[in-house]
């Protein structure tokens, strides 16, 4: 644990936020500069075209290409392989941007690829590894996916079944995969598979990098989703697929932990996005009772509905706060395990609140595939489950009372 001297030397930084365009004391100017650039990108190059992708079932990979030229996806790594080098609060301006566009399934998308997927190769990948994909990974040419949960193993990454048998200068993997996101169209997974069946559940998991094409590997099915339509998402079987031993990520039987170790920052980014989301459903919603007269008047002079919107905006800000905090902590180097579950509990919980009582509120509008409350009401659900369900996080958050 950080001694105390230490915290108390890291909250300098929480000087008196000046007079100019700061208004949080977790951002500087270049976060700030970073949101308005996204937020221009979502405007220009998302929202006019986020309904075909729904459509289709994909983002094109030029979208991606693009956010690559932009940088959006190398905000967390180094300078040689074309990234940003920011902080843990820059990914969650990433992700609250990304959420608040209202389509999450371009979202998802994104953030799998830059903070759930790619960080694998980075984190635990080899200099060789390094770099021979960083550079490609973001600049967007080279697409990722990360394969863990199986048909019987979701949060209990120590339950997953698929094998990986040394022999020789290979590897062979055999197993199933499942709710894989990106997993139709990516071009490089960093899948999971027990190297030692046997040995201990948490020592017993390995990571590896496997291509798309590679013979004995294949996508069994799209899958088709209750929302985030926009995302790829796939079964991936592995039958007898050979790879080079170098494919290994890390050393055997550190998979368990590397997954662990991700899982905060995936869990804090999907905290941020849920937030940009229940944000957007807000605004969404405000402008609608504006304008929508009923028994006479704007539903917004009912004073119901102005203290309910009222109310959850209050919560919101409230989540906001703690996902901001939490990134904050783990970018000054604290343990922020507490912290970051309570992120992923609350936020999945209440991005569902806020998107039922905007249903609500749109009335027989909310219930119709053409607006955009509807859409982001089913793309929502899936935050209380993806990325560790709220009652494992609820555990975890027990564990440290």
């Amino acid at each position: 644990m950080r001694k105390a001297a230490e915290m108390m030397a890291a909250m300098d930084d929480f000087d008196a936020v000046g007079s100019g365009t700061l208004r949080s004391p977790y951002f500087g100017e270049e976060h700030e500069a970073l949101r308005d650039q996204l937020r221009r990108f979502v405007t220009n190059e998302v929202k006019p075209h986020g309904l075909a992708w729904e459509e289709a079932g994909m983002v094109p990979r030029q979208v991606l290409a693009r956010m690559g030229e932009l940088g959006f996806l190398g905000i967390r790594y180094p300078a040689e392989y074309g990234g940003s080098e920011l902080d843990t609060l820059a990914t969650v301006v990433l992700a609250e941007e990304l959420g608040r566009s209202t389509f999450s399934g371009f979202a998802i998308t994104a953030l799998v690829h830059t903070d759930m997927a790619s960080v694998h190769v980075f984190n635990a990948g080899s200099k060789a590894q390094r770099d021979r994909w960083m550079p490609d990974i973001v600049a967007g040419k080279v697409i990722c996916a990360i394969a863990v949960t199986e048909p019987d193993a979701g949060s209990d990454v120590k339950g997953i079944r698929t094998t990986a048998r040394r022999e020789g200068n290979s590897y062979v993997l055999n197993g199933a995969k499942m709710f894989i996101t990106n997993g139709v169209h990516a071009d490089l997974y960093c899948v999971a598979a027990k190297t030692d069946p046997s040995g201990k559940p948490s020592q017993s998991v390995s990571m590896f990098l496997v291509e798309k094409g590679t013979p004995g590997f294949r996508v069994s099915r799209a899958l088709d989703k209750h929302g985030w339509r926009s995302s790829d998402t796939a079964e991936l079987v592995f039958e007898e697929c050979r790879i080079p031993a170098e494919n290994l990520l890390g050393g055997e039987g550190r998979g368990f932990y590397a997954i662990m170790r991700n899982f905060q920052n995936e869990r804090t980014v999907i905290g941020a996005m849920a937030m940009g989301e229940a944000q957007a459903a807000i605004e969404l919603t405000v402008d609608y009772v504006r304008t929508r007269t009923a028994f006479g008047a704007p539903l917004w002079q009912k004073q119901a509905i102005r203290q309910k919107l009222a109310m959850l905006s209050a919560k919101v800000e409230a989540g906001r706060q703690l996902v901001h905090h939490a990134a904050w902590l783990d970018a000054k180097g604290f343990d922020a395990t507490r912290e970051v579950s309570m992120v992923k509990a609350y936020c999945g919980e209440l991005v569902n609140e806020v998107m039922y009582a905007c249903v609500q509120f749109h009335g027989g509008m909310g219930f119709m595939r053409e607006s955009a409350i509807e859409r982001m009401a089913r793309d929502a659900r899936v935050q209380a489950i993806g990325g560790g369900a709220t009652e494992v996080m609820l555990e975890e958050v027990a564990k440290r009372l």
